[in-house]
């Protein structure tokens, strides 16, 4: 049965404010970040400033001798945030695939108890662990530096890739891989050939959510790092926070920033990832 009318516009309505409640925050932060100081501060609000103002941009991405260290620990941090994350996704895939097929897709006795095991280090708070982390951190000599962050982050990450992947391992047919049994092929032929080009949403969705989660992080760099080499993005933006004055300008314009990499990211996986929906259909 067909909706009537008044369920179609009410279902209209629902989904333009949901749309504005996701929209409207992100359209504030990015006229925040271009709006001059005095706009930006002015009550009532300039909805829409006079004139557009991009020296926080420029004292970002184009830094001369009069920009402050504040914007200069921004732009280091941004790379910084790249770096890591970037590591932390390849390393924990890296990881995670072949942990994933053997707890999703080979026998084994204990293999449930042991996925569990997995997925419960990803439920221990951060902040209990904190100080043995930081003790070995210290005696190790890597405290303020990148190869820290990179363990502590697959440290909550890879159990999370772990636990997706196998998930979606157990969705693909096993008639395609026993078919590939048949044929000769070993476990890790099977997963190479077979179970991997079937899991491009699985690993494209993945892919993004370790990015995320290893980009949004602020309590172990918060801990962990102190200076220029090391320190992450979500910091860097906090800085922005001073004692006595909150710069909302280049708050906003590091916000607009941080947000572009995870953007560029689930551009450059959406189409795998709607063109991978149906790839692991069987024809009865």
């Amino acid at each position: 049965m067909r909706p009537s009318r008044i369920e179609r516009a009410l279902a209209f309505g629902v989904t333009v404010l949901i749309l504005l409640a996701i929209a409207l925050p992100v359209t504030w932060l990015v006229i925040s970040s271009v709006s001059p100081k005095e706009e930006l501060l002015a009550v009532p609000p300039h909805w829409i400033p006079e004139r557009l103002d991009f020296s926080n941009y420029t004292a970002i991405l184009m830094p001369d001798d009069a920009t402050s260290d504040v914007s200069l620990s921004f732009r280091a941090a941004l790379w910084n945030s790249i770096v890591v994350a970037g590591f932390v996704t390849v390393i924990g895939l890296a990881l995670a695939v072949p942990a994933a097929y053997a707890f999703g897709r080979v026998p084994m006795r204990w293999g449930r108890s042991a996925l569990m095991a997995v997925v419960a280090t990803r439920m221990v708070p951060a902040i209990s662990t904190v100080i043995p982390l930081y003790i070995v951190a210290a005696t190790f000599g890597l405290l303020d530096t990148k190869a820290v962050l990179i363990v502590l982050y697959l440290s909550f990450v890879l159990p999370f890739d772990v636990w997706i992947l196998t998930g979606f391992f157990k969705t693909i047919p096993r008639e395609i891989e026993e078919a590939a049994r048949i044929d000769g092929a070993g476990r890790l032929r099977t997963l190479w050939s077979v179970i991997l080009p079937l899991s491009g949403p699985g690993i494209a969705a993945t892919t993004i959510f370790s990015f995320l989660l290893a980009w949004d992080e602020f309590f172990f760099p918060l801990i962990f790092t102190s200076s220029r080499e090391a320190k992450m993005v979500p910091v860097a933006i906090a800085e922005f926070t001073g004692r006595y004055a909150v710069d909302f300008g280049a708050m906003a314009t590091g916000g607009v920033l941080a947000a572009i990499p995870p953007v560029v990211l689930a551009l450059m996986f959406n189409r795998l990832i709607v063109s991978g929906l149906t790839s692991g259909a069987v024809k009865e």
